[in-house]
């Protein structure tokens, strides 16, 4: 069985002002694909701190997948694909491709989609969007 940690970049989410719909919904597909979520945070939309998670579930605790949720965008406080491309050893363009002409069947929103995926280390990142119908 695999191992997983999602993070879910939300500043309103961090601060208690809105609850985390796509962490649980991430969870729950998961579950019914055999890999166990380990650890959940949310974070606040800012480079270090999502740096820092990444790096905490790769070296640290040795996750088999990272998935982030949210702050994909092109909005100034999106800036998780930046703090991603910080961290990885190995980007994997064609994985993000594929995830934006997938979801481009399900909303016209997934074109400015700036999501990222590749690998530090064992660890497989990948960046989702922050609905809950896009993630």
């Amino acid at each position: 069985m695999f191992n997983a940690a999602i993070i879910t970049v939300s500043d309103k989410g961090s601060q208690g002002k809105r609850q985390d719909l796509s962490g649980p919904a991430i969870a729950e597909m998961l579950a019914g694909a055999a890999i166990e979520v380990k650890h959940t945070l949310i974070t606040p939309d800012e480079i270090d701190r999502i740096r820092k998670a990444i790096i905490q579930f790769a070296d640290v605790e040795k996750m088999d997948l990272i998935l982030t949720t949210g702050g994909t965008g092109v909005s100034p406080r999106d800036l998780t694909p930046d703090a991603t491309l910080k961290v990885l050893d190995k980007e994997i363009p064609g994985m993000a491709e594929v995830m934006r002409i997938t979801s481009m069947k399900i909303t016209p929103h997934a074109m400015i989609s700036r999501a990222v995926a590749g690998i530090r280390g064992h660890s497989l990142i990948i960046n989702l969007p922050g609905s809950p119908k896009g993630a």
